[in-house]
C-alpha cells in the first residue's frame, strides 16, 4: 500500500478521536472563559462582558453537541441504516446553528434593554488586562478548532472554530470599549453588546444555510471528481469516463457511480475483472466506495460508425447548451444510433431533445435514434 493510501485510511480511522479530543479542549476552555467573564462582568457591571460570557457558554454547548453527534455518526451500518449514520453530523451542525442563533437573539434583547436603562461600568486596569488575555485565548482556541476541523473534514468543528474566531474579534471590541470608558468615560457597553449579538445571529444563519446545503445535496467536489476520473482513465481499456456521481452520507463518507466507455470487443469476464480492480483502486486512493459501474460500448470494428459519431457530435456540440456527447454507439446492420447528451440548465430537456432528434434525423433519416439526456452534475 502506498504512503498516500495509508494516510487516507489512517485519517478515516482516527477522525472520530480527533473530533472528540478537539471538542473536549473547546468545552473546557469555553466553560473556564464563560465563568471567568461572567464573574468579572458582574463585578465591573459590564453587560458586554456578561453577554460575551453567554457566547462562550453557547460555544461549550456546541462542542457537547459535536461530541454527541460524532458518537452517533460513527455507529456501524445496520439493517435499518445500511449506509451508516454519517449524516447525523449535519444535524449536529444545525443544532449548533440554533444555539448560536438563540444566544445572539437573547444577547440583542439584553443589549437593547441596557441602552434603554443604562448603568455605567466600573473597569479596573487589572480587569482590562484580564479581558485582553481572554481575547488571546479565544483566538488561539478558534484557530486550533478550525484547523482540526479542516484536517478531518468536520463541518461541526469548522463551524465551531469559525464561531470562536468571530468571538475573539467581538471580545476584542469589549476590550476596546473598556479602554475607551477608562480613558474618556464614554460608555459603549450596550452598543458593543448589539454588535456582538448581530455577529452571533449572522454566524448562526450562515452555519444553518451551509448545513442545509449539505443535506439537500450540492455539486460534487471538482478536485475529487478529477482525481477519480484520472484514476479510472489510467486503465488501458478505458476510452472515456462519464456520468460520475458522488453520494454523500456524511463527511468523508462517499459512494460513487460512473460509466466507462470500453471497446466493443471486450468480454464480460474482462469487464468484471476491470470493475473489481477499479473499485479496489478508487477506495485505496480516495476512500470513495464505487457502488456502480455502467458500461458504454465503443465502436472499434467499423470505420463508417466512427464517421457517423464524429458528424453527430459536431452537430450537437454546436449548441451552447449541449455540453458533452458520450456513450455513442452506432449499429450499422440495424441502422440505429444511441448516445447520451449532457445538457446545461439553460434549456428545458424536452426542448433540447426535440432539436437534437430533428437535426440527427435530418443527417441520417434511415436510422432509429435513442437519446438519453444527462444533467450537468
Amino acid at each position: 500500500m502506498s504512503q498516500e493510501s495509508y494516510d487516507i485510511l489512517n485519517i478515516l480511522k482516527n477522525r472520530g478521536k480527533a473530533i472528540i479530543k478537539t471538542s473536549i479542549i473547546a468545552i473546557l476552555t469555553n466553560v473556564f472563559l464563560a465563568i471567568f467573564k461572567a464573574i468579572l462582568g458582574l463585578f465591573v457591571n459590564s453587560i458586554a462582558l456578561i453577554l460575551d460570557a453567554v457566547n462562550n457558554l453557547s460555544d461549550a454547548l456546541s462542542s457537547v453537541v459535536t461530541i454527541i453527534g460524532e458518537k452517533i455518526a460513527s455507529k456501524a451500518p445496520d439493517k435499518k441504516h445500511p449506509m451508516g449514520y454519517g449524516r447525523i453530523e449535519y444535524i449536529s451542525s444545525m443544532i449548533i446553528a440554533a444555539l448560536v442563533l438563540y444566544a445572539g437573539i437573547t444577547s440583542l434583547v439584553e443589549s437593547v434593554k441596557k441602552i434603554l436603562n443604562p448603568s455605567p461600568a466600573s473597569y479596573t486596569i487589572l480587569s482590562i488586562v484580564v479581558i485582553g488575555l481572554a481575547v488571546v485565548v479565544k483566538f488561539i482556541l478558534g484557530t486550533y478548532v478550525k484547523e482540526q476541523g479542516k484536517k478531518v473534514n468536520s463541518t461541526a468543528l469548522i463551524a465551531s472554530g469559525s464561531d470562536a474566531l468571530f468571538d475573539a474579534i467581538l471580545s476584542f471590541s469589549v476590550f476596546l470599549s473598556a479602554i475607551i470608558f477608562t480613558i474618556w468615560g464614554i460608555s459603549l457597553e450596550a452598543y458593543v453588546g448589539i454588535i456582538i449579538s448581530i455577529f452571533m445571529i449572522k454566524a448562526g444563519i450562515e452555519i444553518m444555510l451551509s448545513t442545509i446545503d449539505d443535506l439537500i445535496g450540492h455539486r460534487a467536489d471538482h478536485e475529487m471528481v478529477k482525481r477519480i476520473k484520472k484514476l479510472v482513465s489510467e486503465e488501458e481499456q478505458v476510452l472515456g469516463v462519464y456520468d460520475l456521481a458522488l453520494f454523500n452520507y456524511g463527511p468523508n463518507k462517499y459512494y460513487s457511480s460512473l460509466h466507462v466507455e470500453l471497446p466493443d470487443k471486450m468480454q464480460v469476464d474482462e469487464v468484471d475483472k476491470l470493475t473489481r480492480k477499479l473499485q479496489h483502486k478508487i477506495y485505496k486512493k480516495t476512500g470513495v466506495i464505487l457502488i456502480a459501474l455502467g458500461v458504454y460500448s465503443f465502436n472499434t470494428k467499423d470505420k463508417k460508425a466512427t464517421e457517423i459519431r464524429e458528424t453527430v457530435e459536431k452537430k450537437i456540440l454546436s449548441h451552447d447548451w449541449a455540453l458533452q456527447v458520450h456513450g455513442f454507439y452506432c449499429d450499422i446492420d440495424k441502422n440505429s444510433l444511441r448516445f447520451d447528451v449532457v445538457l446545461s440548465f439553460d434549456i428545458k430537456v424536452e426542448d433540447a431533445l426535440k432539436i437534437i432528434n430533428k437535426e440527427v434525423k435530418d443527417l441520417y433519416p434511415d436510422y432509429k435514434i435513442q437519446i438519453v439526456p444527462d444533467l450537468d452534475l
